[in-house]
C-alpha cells in the first residue's frame, strides 16, 4: 500500500469517527422529528394556529352573513393608498355600498375610516371605537372589513371583543371578507362562550361595604313592595 492510498484510508477513518460522533450527538441532544434545516428559524405560534384554522375552515361547510337575515352593517375601512389611483377610497366605499344595497334587509349604517398603513392597537384608533360604541348603542350589529389586520395587530384582542359581541342580548357578528371568518357562524357558538378565557384559579373579590348596603336597601325594598301588594289585594278582597 502506498503512502497516498494510507492517506486515503486514513482520512476515511477519522471522517467516519467525525460521523459517528455527528450520529451520537443527533441521537444524544436533538429531537429525532425535528427539521434540521429549519432549527434556527424561530416560527410565530400564533401563524401555525391561523394555518391550522383555515385548513379546518376549508374542510367544513361556510358559514357567511345570509342575506335573507337583516343586518345593521358598519363598514370598517383602513385607508392607505399604494395605488396611482386619487379617488381609490370612493372606489372602495362605492364597492361595499354595491354589495350592501343587494340585499332589501341589509341597512348601511355607516363607513368607519382609519388611515394608516398598519392598525394600531384599537383604542388607539378613533374610528374604530366609534363603530365599537355605535354596536353597544344597538346602532350596528354587524362589522364587515376587508381583513383581520385592518382591525388590530394583536388577533387576542379582537378574539376577545369578538365574544363579547356574541354575548350581547343582540348578538353583533364581524366578517372579515380575505379570511372569510363570520364570529356569529354556528361553529364558533361554543367558543365565544368559552369560559376558558377566565384563567382557572381566579376568585371573585369579596363585596365591599358598599356593595352589602346596596344589596341590604334592594332586599328592604322588596320587602316593602311585597308588603304593598298583599295590602292591595287585601282591599281588593274587602
Amino acid at each position: 500500500m502506498n503512502n497516498n492510498e494510507m492517506m486515503i484510508v486514513g482520512a476515511s477513518e477519522d471522517t467516519a469517527e467525525n460521523d459517528n460522533d455527528s450520529v451520537l450527538m443527533l441521537d444524544d441532544n436533538t429531537d429525532n422529528n425535528q427539521n434540521i434545516f429549519r432549527r434556527h428559524i424561530i416560527d410565530d405560534p400564533r401563524r401555525k394556529l391561523l394555518v391550522k384554522h383555515q385548513l379546518w375552515l376549508e374542510s367544513i361547510q361556510h358559514e357567511y352573513p345570509m342575506p335573507y337575515i337583516p343586518y345593521k352593517i358598519g363598514v370598517y375601512i383602513r385607508y392607505y393608498n399604494q395605488t396611482k389611483y386619487d379617488d381609490y377610497l370612493q372606489k372602495h366605499i362605492q364597492q361595499f355600498t354595491d354589495d350592501i344595497s343587494l340585499s332589501p334587509k341589509w341597512t348601511l349604517v355607516d363607513f368607519y375610516i382609519d388611515t394608516g398603513a398598519k392598525a394600531p392597537r384599537m383604542e388607539n384608533a378613533k374610528e374604530w371605537c366609534r363603530l365599537v360604541n355605535d354596536c353597544f348603542m344597538g346602532k350596528v350589529d354587524l362589522i364587515v372589513t376587508q381583513k383581520l389586520g385592518n382591525v388590530c395587530s394583536d388577533p387576542d384582542e379582537i378574539s376577545f371583543l369578538a365574544r363579547i359581541f356574541a354575548t350581547q342580548k343582540h348578538p353583533v357578528g364581524m366578517y372579515f371578507i380575505s379570511e372569510d371568518i363570520f364570529t356569529l357562524a354556528s361553529y364558533y357558538r361554543d367558543d365565544m362562550n368559552d369560559r376558558a378565557m377566565i384563567p382557572a384559579g381566579v376568585e371573585p373579590l369579596p363585596d365591599d361595604d358598599l356593595d352589602v348596603q346596596l344589596l341590604s336597601d334592594d332586599s328592604i325594598m322588596e320587602q316593602n313592595v311585597d308588603k304593598a301588594l298583599i295590602q292591595v289585594g287585601d282591599g281588593h278582597n274587602a
